[in-house]
Order: structure tokens, then C-alpha cells, then sequence
């Protein structure tokens, strides 16, 4: 792998450093671990990626690596992405064709969602239907996420409509066809979690939606026009009115 240090893609590097910042704002990042990558040719070979453990919250555009997952230098580069980041995103990108985008995080509400000896999302309100029967449930953790259990996280994205996992133990892992895509899934799932969890704390009985309201509602979301890019455009608006330099 070789990590080409051009700045190309940068309209893309942009919103990257934009998702980093914000999640971070958000307080879902996890010090200076995690990693976000986007897909840039056809078969996923090449990536963008975070430079290894650098914390979000100041990452720039021209930050990023590019990295070419056939080349096996790239992990003898500076900054080049920890042996769990590369196993993890490098498996994802190569088997799985819809993960153009992956975001990976451990945020708090999403993680204790993936402790629960269930980790089902039931249809409690509208974000949370709209993960409806699209999400993957992981409940064989094997530890670190090094090559072979990056292959296997991979492998189980085999269903295009299920664009979130739940990684029993450890967090969540999103993917999508673009980073604002990707991203606004994100966020509506830590959202989705957090009700979840907070509605679970009254030891109430939960109001469940029934199976055919739940996935009318996930495929009316679904066909909602340009959320996650409005979404995105606000973000990178208010980074830049406040004259963040992650455009930089």
C-alpha cells in the first residue's frame, strides 16, 4: 500500500475533515481512536482515511491519506493507519461494493446498545424507524480488529439495505455511497440509540410501532430528498462561520 501524499480529492477531503470535526463536536469520537474512510476508484483499492490518531477535532482536509490497499508499504509510511483501522476499512472497501463510505465510532449511546444481550432497535419513534430491518446485529466479537476480523465484520454486510452494524462489544459501523450520506446515518443512529436507551431507563413498557407503519416510515426516509447533503452544507457553514480551518 502506498499513501500518496498529492492533495487530490479534495471536494471530498473536505467533507471528511467536516464529519471529523462535527463528530467530535458531538462528543462521539473516542479520543484519538476511530477512523472514517472514503472509497475514491472503482474497486475500493484506494481509500482516504484519518492519519492515525490524530484527534478529530483538528483534522484538515489536507490531513487525510490516501492509501492504496495494494501496496504493501502503506503501513510503513508516517501517519500510516493503525493495523485495526487498515483491517477493518481495508477489508470493508474490498469485499463490500456499497461501502463506498464507512465511519466507524464508539459512541456512547450506539455502544451500550451493542452491550445489551439484545441489541435489537425496536420501532420506538421515527429515527429509530428508520433503521427498521436495516441493521446488522454482530455478535461474534473476536477482539481487535485486525485483518481477519475486518474480513469478517465485511462478510456480513451482505444484505445493500442493511447499511449499519451494530458490533456487539464495541460500537457501531456505518457505511454508505458518500460521506454525507453516510454521515447523517450516522448521526440519526446514535439519535435512534439514545431514545432507545433513555426510553429503556423509565423501566416503562415501550410503545413499539407495528411492522407495517415501521417500514413504511423506514422507505418514506429512505426516498426523503437530500436530508443528509442539507445536513452536511449546514455543518460546513457553521465550521465556517465560526472560521474553522478544516477546510484547510
Amino acid at each position: 500500500m502506498t499513501i500518496h501524499h498529492n492533495i487530490s480529492y479534495w471536494a471530498e477531503r473536505v467533507d471528511l475533515a467536516a464529519a471529523f470535526r462535527w463528530t467530535a463536536r458531538l462528543n462521539m469520537h473516542e479520543a484519538v481512536s476511530n477512523h472514517f474512510s472514503l472509497a475514491v476508484n472503482d474497486d475500493g483499492s484506494q481509500f482516504l482515511m484519518n492519519p492515525n490518531q490524530m484527534h478529530f477535532a483538528r483534522i484538515r482536509a489536507s490531513d487525510m491519506l490516501l492509501i492504496d490497499a495494494n501496496d504493501p508499504k502503506t503501513m510503513e509510511g508516517p501517519n500510516a493507519p493503525d493495523p485495526t483501522a487498515w483491517g477493518l476499512h481495508g477489508g470493508l472497501h474490498r469485499l463490500v461494493p456499497h461501502a463506498r463510505c464507512a465511519m466507524h465510532v464508539h459512541s456512547i449511546h450506539a455502544t451500550v446498545l451493542a452491550s445489551l444481550a439484545d441489541s435489537t432497535l425496536p420501532p420506538i419513534d421515527q429515527n429509530c424507524c428508520t433503521f427498521y430491518d436495516r441493521v446488522v446485529i454482530d455478535d461474534g466479537y473476536g477482539g481487535l480488529a485486525f485483518e481477519d476480523e475486518g474480513a469478517r465484520c465485511a462478510a456480513l454486510f451482505t444484505d445493500p439495505k442493511k447499511k449499519v452494524m451494530v458490533m456487539g462489544n464495541h460500537g457501531v459501523l456505518v457505511i454508505g455511497d458518500t460521506i454525507a450520506e453516510t454521515f447523517n446515518r450516522m448521526y440519526y443512529f446514535e439519535r435512534a440509540a439514545e431514545t432507545y436507551i433513555r426510553a429503556l431507563q423509565t423501566g416503562q413498557p415501550l410503545r413499539v410501532l407495528p411492522h407495517d407503519i415501521a417500514e413504511k416510515t423506514a422507505q418514506q426516509i429512505e426516498a426523503y430528498p437530500e436530508q443528509d447533503l442539507r445536513h452536511l452544507s449546514e455543518l460546513k457553514a457553521l465550521l465556517d462561520r465560526e472560521g474553522s480551518d478544516y477546510a484547510s
